[in-house]
């Protein structure tokens, strides 16, 4: 982000998934006079998403190299419980994850999944995209992105898609061991822009980092996760000023 955010906004945005609302705000949504584009309108508190200047999702059209420091990715964690929260699934991880970017640290505090994929790659939309959500000691945000297509089996998905609750507001214990590394690729070449929550509030400042080396998930692990979301992705958001470096 470059934005400061609150206490209270923070612990909203991880509780519900890179922007996504708490359960029963009974408002917004992928559809209907909740879709997209009414949301700037439902809330004075989600103007951004109509008037924010650097909002995600994009299409990522990398204009410039740049020396990228290596993402420095220590995963130590497991999955402690899994969440259905009316617009995602969500899965939460305990302490000893942590991201470390431009110098700064970030832990891990969630993943969530998006079907199609919300960020596009040079117009390319992917059947999935799980974002894996950070924040550093202030409560900014550090998103990784990660496209997913169909194809061979995720250890990461094979392991978590059997835990989903069905029902919405449902939250479940996990127990069973499964580190954030089982869904990440081997090479972490990435793309980088500034950007925003891909839900309401939208609020902006986010970094976000969307990863080069796009993953497979079986049909079945994929089937899992669009039977209870088939199409809870936001549209792709004018790119505006910024630039995509890589």
């Amino acid at each position: 982000m470059s934005i400061s955010f609150t206490k209270t906004l923070i612990a909203g945005a991880l509780l519900a998934v890179c922007g996504n609302a708490l359960a029963g705000d009974g408002h917004w949504s992928y559809e209907g006079k909740g879709a997209p584009e009414y949301w700037g309108s439902l809330k004075s508190e989600f103007a951004l998403c109509k008037d924010g200047v650097n909002q995600s999702p994009i299409d990522i059209r990398p204009v410039a190299d740049a020396p990228l420091s290596p993402l420095q990715l220590d995963y130590q964690g497991k999955v402690t419980s899994v969440i259905n929260n009316g617009h995602t699934l969500q899965a939460n991880f305990g302490e000893g994850n942590s991201l470390t970017l431009e110098g700064n640290r970030f832990e891990l505090k969630q993943v969530h999944m998006h079907a199609p994929s919300e960020n596009t790659i040079n117009g390319k939309q992917y059947p999935l995209e799980a974002h894996f959500v950070h924040a550093d000691s202030d409560g900014r945000l550090a998103v990784i992105g990660i496209m997913f297509e169909e194809g061979a089996s995720n250890s990461g998905f094979a392991t978590l898609s059997g835990a989903y609750p069905k029902s919405a507001s449902d939250a479940v214990p996990f127990s069973g061991e499964l580190s954030p590394n089982a869904f990440f690729p081997k090479s972490l070449d990435y793309y980088r822009f500034s950007g925003s929550l891909t839900t309401p509030p939208c609020s902006e400042g986010v970094r976000w980092v969307v990863l080069k080396d796009v993953q497979t998930l079986s049909a079945d692990e994929l089937k899992a996760f669009t039977k209870l979301y088939p199409n809870n992705a936001r549209p792709v958001q004018p790119v505006n000023a910024r630039i995509v470096v890589q």
